[in-house]
């Protein structure tokens, strides 16, 4: 819920098996980082090659210090099929490239050091990956002289081990956003978190107790799309890990109780062109450029389609088609409009040069989401999109008063999933291969919804 502050930076299986046909050519591999050199100079033993599937669930291998120099060079070999993937047991060697810019020296395990890794098969980038679909989409823009900074903001329940309840018994009241007491109960959890983005250099600003019990949200300051979205796939493994260590099970589960507020995972979007920010207008009544209201209105053309990747499973609707929650407020959108520093918008212009997407929550991939947010704003730029005036009313008390042209949000993940299918521009954007392959694997997911029996069918249907 928290402004995320833009002054602080401006930028800046397959075991055993030999990687021959995972190579990169030379001109694609990057600066010349001597990873086993790092590794001897920070104490390094271990390092985790990681990736992030279409589901955005984070797969590894742990690889010794000694053996980083082949796998830099060739990459770690995976067998595809075994994450959620669009490939079968039939298909080749998948081998994760690490990215030696992307290393991270674990703040609670200096030995390990973690490295996003990029997908080959074949020797070529595999187009459904995330991480490789963001990129395509920067060099796009970067086509166009255009470069992306964004900030998120992570929220995130602390549970007890098993999952089934808040972790803090004492966590009760009504309204329970920026309650010091919850606050300072969790402090041991929060500032080892937030200890160690202070020594890996993130910066991080604030930490807060959100507005469900049990809730909490950390923010850390923006950087290039790229770095955020890398930091943004380690802080959630972070996060998880070190409230484990703690006797808690963290949960980035959009909705996870009912009745209390839903984790979003709010985007801060500016867009760069030669160290300058181009979405600053100081003459506009919002202190955003025009190009900034065309970038909003290709997200906004494309919303019902961009939902599918930002809201991305069956659970993600009772968040943004909720009910009041017991705070008063469900702090999510259900319409797609923008406005001024207005929470009830899905899009909302905080102070100029930026506008934070709030739709996003808590399951969306740190990868795709970008991707498609920056794939939706150059087609509104390049369409020269028309956003419409800014609607400054309480969508939550007033929203019957908004224009019959607002578009609703999607009800569920099906139809969210059918928008992207027939999106030509997230098509053209994000590529074929991605959307394909996205859509096939999350139908599935829903068919597999469908066919759970509730006990409300069994309560409201033996007597029809």
């Amino acid at each position: 819920m928290s402004d995320l502050v833009l002054e602080a930076r401006q930028g800046d299986g397959t075991e055993g098996a030999r990687p021959r046909r995972g190579r990169r050519r030379a001109e694609e591999a990057g600066p010349a980082v001597d990873l086993l050199a790092e590794a001897r100079k920070r104490g390094i033993r271990y390092f985790l090659i990681s990736y992030v599937d279409l589901f955005g669930v984070m797969r590894a291998k742990l690889v010794p210090a000694e053996a980083i120099t082949a796998m830099a060079k060739n990459g770690a070999g995976f067998a595809g099929f075994a994450s959620w993937l669009d490939l079968t047991p039939a298909d080749p060697d998948l081998f994760a490239v690490p990215d030696p810019t992307s290393l991270i020296q674990m703040p609670w395990k200096k030995e390990v050091g973690w490295l996003a890794a990029d997908l080959y098969m074949h020797g070529k980038p595999l187009e459904q990956a995330p991480r490789a679909v963001l990129k395509r989409v920067v060099a796009a823009a970067a086509g166009q002289g255009y470069a992306m900074k964004t900030g998120v903001e992570c929220e995130f329940f602390l549970l007890t081990a098993d999952g089934g309840a808040i972790g803090d018994g004492a966590d009760t009241a009504a309204k329970p956003c920026y309650d010091q007491l919850a606050l300072m109960r969790r402090y041991e959890v929060i500032t080892e978190i937030c200890d160690g983005m202070l020594e890996l250099g993130w910066l991080p600003y604030q930490n807060d107790h959100e507005d469900g019990n049990g809730q909490f949200e950390m923010n850390w300051s923006y950087d290039d799309v790229l770095v955020t979205a890398d930091r943004h796939a380690f802080f959630k493994y972070m996060v998880r890990t070190i409230a484990e260590k703690h006797g808690l099970r963290a949960t980035f589960m959009p909705k996870p109780f009912l009745n209390l507020t839903g984790s979003g995972c709010h985007a801060h979007v500016s867009l760069w062109k030669d160290g300058r920010n181009l979405f600053e207008d100081a003459t506009d009544g919002l202190g955003i450029s025009r190009i900034a209201y065309q970038f909003i209105g290709g997200v906004i053309h494309s919303a019902e389609a961009l939902c599918a990747i930002t809201n991305p499973t069956v659970n993600s609707y009772k968040r943004i088609n909720a009910p009041v929650t017991v705070s008063g407020a469900t702090w999510s959108p259900n319409t797609v409009t923008y406005a001024g520093n207005n929470r009830t918008h899905l899009i909302r212009v905080p102070e100029g040069g930026r506008f934070e997407f709030r739709l996003a929550d808590g399951a969306a991939n740190p990868y795709l989401m970008p991707a498609a947010l920056l794939a939706a704003g150059l087609d509104g730029i390049a369409a020269a999109r028309d956003p419409g005036r800014p609607l400054d009313i309480d969508m939550y008390r007033d929203g019957h008063k908004a224009p019959k042209t607002a578009k609703r949000l999607p009800l569920n993940l099906l139809d969210a999933l059918r928008g992207l299918d027939r999106s030509k521009v997230l098509r053209a954007g994000l590529g074929d291969a991605l959307v394909d392959s996205y859509v096939k694997l999350r139908t599935r997911d829903w068919n597999e919804y469908s066919r759970h029996l509730t006990e409300w069918e069994r309560t409201n249907t033996l007597d029809c």
